[in-house]
Protein backbone atom coordinates (compact mmCIF):
# COMPACT_ATOMS: atom_id res chain seq x y z
CA UNK A 1 0.00 0.00 0.00
CA UNK A 2 1.02 3.33 -0.68
CA UNK A 3 2.42 5.15 2.27
CA UNK A 4 -0.11 7.98 3.35
CA UNK A 5 2.62 10.34 4.63
CA UNK A 6 6.58 9.72 3.08
CA UNK A 7 8.96 12.59 4.46
CA UNK A 8 12.40 12.66 2.70
CA UNK A 9 15.12 14.53 3.47
CA UNK A 10 13.02 16.95 6.32
CA UNK A 11 15.91 19.81 7.35
CA UNK A 12 14.15 22.84 9.41
CA UNK A 13 16.91 25.58 10.67
CA UNK A 14 15.36 28.41 12.78
CA UNK A 15 19.23 30.07 12.26
CA UNK A 16 21.60 29.41 9.55
CA UNK A 17 23.67 26.22 9.82
CA UNK A 18 22.26 24.91 12.99
CA UNK A 19 19.18 22.80 11.92
CA UNK A 20 16.89 21.39 14.49
CA UNK A 21 16.00 18.54 11.79
CA UNK A 22 18.88 16.75 10.28
CA UNK A 23 17.46 14.88 7.23
CA UNK A 24 14.49 13.16 8.74
CA UNK A 25 12.92 10.13 6.46
CA UNK A 26 9.49 8.66 7.38
CA UNK A 27 6.68 6.67 6.00
CA UNK A 28 3.28 6.47 7.13
CA UNK A 29 1.21 3.61 6.25
CA UNK A 30 -2.66 3.92 6.90
CA UNK A 31 -3.93 3.86 10.05
CA UNK A 32 -2.53 3.26 13.73
CA UNK A 33 -1.27 5.55 16.49
CA UNK A 34 2.50 6.92 16.25
CA UNK A 35 4.00 8.57 19.21
CA UNK A 36 7.22 10.65 18.94
CA UNK A 37 9.17 10.85 21.86
CA UNK A 38 12.63 12.28 22.75
CA UNK A 39 14.10 14.97 24.82
CA UNK A 40 13.31 18.81 24.87
CA UNK A 41 14.51 20.70 22.28
CA UNK A 42 15.30 17.25 19.82
CA UNK A 43 12.77 18.63 17.40
CA UNK A 44 9.63 16.77 18.00
CA UNK A 45 7.22 19.42 17.97
CA UNK A 46 9.12 20.73 14.21
CA UNK A 47 8.73 17.66 13.01
CA UNK A 48 4.81 17.55 13.47
CA UNK A 49 4.43 21.44 12.32
CA UNK A 50 6.26 20.88 9.26
CA UNK A 51 4.32 18.30 8.41
CA UNK A 52 1.46 20.33 7.69
CA UNK A 53 3.03 23.88 7.36
CA UNK A 54 3.02 25.41 10.22
CA UNK A 55 6.64 25.70 10.67
CA UNK A 56 8.58 26.07 6.86
CA UNK A 57 10.47 23.44 6.24
CA UNK A 58 14.53 24.09 4.90
CA UNK A 59 14.33 21.54 3.09
CA UNK A 60 13.08 18.10 2.07
CA UNK A 61 9.80 16.93 1.20
CA UNK A 62 6.74 16.00 2.68
CA UNK A 63 4.89 13.58 0.45
CA UNK A 64 0.84 13.61 1.15
CA UNK A 65 -2.28 12.41 -0.78
CA UNK A 66 0.28 13.06 -3.89
CA UNK A 67 1.39 15.78 -3.25
CA UNK A 68 4.43 17.34 -2.08
CA UNK A 69 3.13 19.72 1.12
CA UNK A 70 6.71 21.89 1.36
CA UNK A 71 6.17 22.91 -2.12
CA UNK A 72 2.22 24.13 -1.76
CA UNK A 73 1.66 27.78 -2.11
CA UNK A 74 -1.83 29.72 -0.78
CA UNK A 75 -4.97 27.62 -1.94
CA UNK A 76 -3.18 24.33 -2.78
CA UNK A 77 -1.56 24.66 0.82
CA UNK A 78 -4.97 25.00 2.43
CA UNK A 79 -6.81 22.80 0.55
CA UNK A 80 -4.46 20.08 2.24
CA UNK A 81 -3.97 21.42 5.04
CA UNK A 82 -8.26 20.91 5.87
CA UNK A 83 -7.21 16.98 5.46
CA UNK A 84 -4.87 17.41 7.89
CA UNK A 85 -6.25 17.25 11.68
CA UNK A 86 -4.79 19.03 14.26
CA UNK A 87 -5.10 18.79 17.82
CA UNK A 88 -2.78 21.17 20.24
CA UNK A 89 -1.15 21.21 24.19
CA UNK A 90 -2.77 24.29 24.73
CA UNK A 91 -6.36 23.81 22.78
CA UNK A 92 -6.37 26.92 20.31
CA UNK A 93 -10.02 27.13 20.94
CA UNK A 94 -11.63 30.40 20.47
CA UNK A 95 -12.53 31.15 24.10
CA UNK A 96 -15.53 33.35 23.71
CA UNK A 97 -17.32 31.21 21.11
CA UNK A 98 -19.76 27.93 22.21
CA UNK A 99 -18.45 24.58 22.12
CA UNK A 100 -20.69 24.19 18.83
CA UNK A 101 -19.16 27.06 17.09
CA UNK A 102 -15.96 26.14 17.97
CA UNK A 103 -16.84 22.96 15.94
CA UNK A 104 -17.75 24.52 13.34
CA UNK A 105 -14.40 26.58 12.59
CA UNK A 106 -13.19 22.68 11.58
CA UNK A 107 -15.26 23.25 8.39
CA UNK A 108 -13.61 27.07 7.36
CA UNK A 109 -11.08 25.09 5.30
CA UNK A 110 -14.80 23.89 3.01
CA UNK A 111 -17.09 27.16 3.70
CA UNK A 112 -17.00 30.46 2.03
CA UNK A 113 -15.93 33.44 4.34
CA UNK A 114 -18.98 34.96 4.07
CA UNK A 115 -20.98 32.20 5.32
CA UNK A 116 -18.51 31.43 7.64
CA UNK A 117 -18.33 34.97 9.07
CA UNK A 118 -22.43 35.18 9.10
CA UNK A 119 -21.79 31.78 10.67
CA UNK A 120 -24.31 30.13 7.93
CA UNK A 121 -22.78 26.42 8.05
CA UNK A 122 -25.02 23.73 5.58
CA UNK A 123 -27.36 21.42 8.11
CA UNK A 124 -25.22 18.20 7.66
CA UNK A 125 -22.11 20.12 9.37
CA UNK A 126 -24.31 21.45 12.23
CA UNK A 127 -25.67 17.49 11.92
CA UNK A 128 -21.98 16.44 12.41
CA UNK A 129 -21.22 18.61 15.17
CA UNK A 130 -23.72 17.06 17.18
CA UNK A 131 -22.62 13.64 16.41
CA UNK A 132 -19.27 14.41 17.11
CA UNK A 133 -20.26 16.15 20.40
CA UNK A 134 -21.67 12.14 21.49
CA UNK A 135 -18.91 10.73 20.86
CA UNK A 136 -16.17 12.71 22.79
CA UNK A 137 -18.42 12.38 25.42
CA UNK A 138 -19.80 16.30 25.41
CA UNK A 139 -23.63 16.20 23.98
CA UNK A 140 -25.13 18.34 26.65
CA UNK A 141 -21.86 21.14 26.20
CA UNK A 142 -23.09 22.26 22.93
CA UNK A 143 -24.29 25.98 23.48
CA UNK A 144 -21.58 26.57 26.44
CA UNK A 145 -18.56 29.05 26.11
CA UNK A 146 -15.30 27.28 25.47
CA UNK A 147 -13.58 29.45 28.82
CA UNK A 148 -15.91 27.82 30.95
CA UNK A 149 -14.64 23.79 30.45
CA UNK A 150 -11.91 22.00 31.71
CA UNK A 151 -8.88 21.33 30.58
CA UNK A 152 -9.98 17.44 29.46
CA UNK A 153 -13.10 19.07 28.15
CA UNK A 154 -11.08 21.70 26.18
CA UNK A 155 -9.15 18.78 24.52
CA UNK A 156 -12.14 16.63 23.64
CA UNK A 157 -13.27 20.08 21.82
CA UNK A 158 -10.39 20.03 20.25
CA UNK A 159 -10.24 16.47 18.74
CA UNK A 160 -14.02 16.71 17.48
CA UNK A 161 -13.00 20.08 15.65
CA UNK A 162 -10.20 18.24 13.91
CA UNK A 163 -12.70 15.77 13.34
CA UNK A 164 -14.49 17.76 11.68
CA UNK A 165 -12.37 18.11 8.59
CA UNK A 166 -12.79 14.76 7.90
CA UNK A 167 -9.13 14.30 8.09
CA UNK A 168 -7.14 11.80 6.04
CA UNK A 169 -4.44 12.33 8.81
CA UNK A 170 -4.03 13.15 12.61
CA UNK A 171 -1.11 15.17 14.53
CA UNK A 172 -1.27 16.17 18.27
CA UNK A 173 1.02 18.14 19.52
CA UNK A 174 1.35 16.73 23.16
CA UNK A 175 -1.80 16.55 23.56
CA UNK A 176 -1.87 15.46 27.29
CA UNK A 177 0.69 17.73 28.71
CA UNK A 178 -1.38 19.96 30.56
CA UNK A 179 -3.77 17.17 31.79
CA UNK A 180 -3.45 14.91 34.92
CA UNK A 181 -3.02 11.33 34.68
CA UNK A 182 -6.93 10.21 34.42
CA UNK A 183 -7.57 12.80 31.96
CA UNK A 184 -4.19 11.79 29.90
CA UNK A 185 -5.79 8.58 29.51
CA UNK A 186 -8.67 9.53 28.15
CA UNK A 187 -7.30 11.77 25.71
CA UNK A 188 -5.16 9.13 24.35
CA UNK A 189 -8.00 6.39 24.37
CA UNK A 190 -9.72 8.82 22.62
CA UNK A 191 -6.98 9.39 20.15
CA UNK A 192 -6.32 5.94 19.53
CA UNK A 193 -9.80 4.83 18.97
CA UNK A 194 -11.04 7.86 16.63
CA UNK A 195 -7.66 7.27 14.40
CA UNK A 196 -8.98 3.38 14.11
CA UNK A 197 -12.64 4.14 13.51
CA UNK A 198 -11.89 7.03 10.46
CA UNK A 199 -9.37 4.46 9.54
CA UNK A 200 -6.45 7.10 9.50
CA UNK A 201 -3.11 7.50 10.79
CA UNK A 202 -2.60 9.71 14.04
CA UNK A 203 0.83 10.80 14.94
CA UNK A 204 1.43 12.43 18.59
CA UNK A 205 4.06 14.52 20.13
CA UNK A 206 4.30 13.24 23.71
CA UNK A 207 6.73 13.22 26.81
CA UNK A 208 5.25 10.29 28.76
CA UNK A 209 7.39 6.98 27.62
CA UNK A 210 4.39 4.88 29.57
CA UNK A 211 1.87 6.69 27.86
CA UNK A 212 3.28 6.17 24.94
CA UNK A 213 4.00 2.29 25.30
CA UNK A 214 0.05 1.93 26.22
CA UNK A 215 -1.39 3.38 23.73
CA UNK A 216 1.37 3.89 20.35
CA UNK A 217 1.31 0.88 17.50
CA UNK A 218 4.51 2.38 16.40
CA UNK A 219 6.81 4.58 18.82
CA UNK A 220 10.33 7.12 17.11
CA UNK A 221 12.83 8.47 19.56
CA UNK A 222 13.70 11.14 18.34
CA UNK A 223 17.74 12.59 19.54
CA UNK A 224 19.38 15.45 18.38
CA UNK A 225 17.46 16.35 15.40
CA UNK A 226 17.72 13.01 13.97
CA UNK A 227 15.60 9.35 14.56
CA UNK A 228 17.03 6.93 16.82
CA UNK A 229 14.73 4.39 17.27
CA UNK A 230 11.31 3.56 14.83
CA UNK A 231 9.65 0.44 16.25
CA UNK A 232 7.05 -1.04 17.94
CA UNK A 233 6.43 0.04 21.90
CA UNK A 234 7.83 -3.87 22.99
CA UNK A 235 11.81 -2.99 21.12
CA UNK A 236 11.96 0.02 23.07
CA UNK A 237 14.22 -1.46 26.17
CA UNK A 238 16.37 0.51 29.21
CA UNK A 239 18.97 0.91 26.73
CA UNK A 240 17.58 2.64 23.93
CA UNK A 241 15.50 4.67 26.40
CA UNK A 242 18.65 5.54 27.95
CA UNK A 243 20.34 6.50 24.16
CA UNK A 244 17.67 8.94 23.30
CA UNK A 245 17.01 10.43 26.96
CA UNK A 246 20.54 10.41 28.14
CA UNK A 247 21.61 9.41 31.50
CA UNK A 248 19.45 6.88 33.64
CA UNK A 249 18.83 8.04 36.79
CA UNK A 250 14.98 9.15 35.82
CA UNK A 251 15.06 5.21 34.51
CA UNK A 252 14.14 4.46 38.15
Amino acid sequence: MTASLTIRGLVKEYKPGQPVLKGIDLEFDGAGLTAIIGASGTGKSTLIRCINRLVEPTAGEIIFAGEDIAKLRRGELRNARRRIGMVFQEYNLVERLSVMENLLTGRLGYTGAWQAWLRRFPAADIERSFALLETVGLASFADQRADSLSGGQRQRVGIARALMQEPRLMLADEPTSSLDPKTSVEIMTLLKEQGAAQGIPVIVNMHDVELSRRFADRIIGMKDGMVAFDGPPAELDHAMLKHIYGGEGWLH
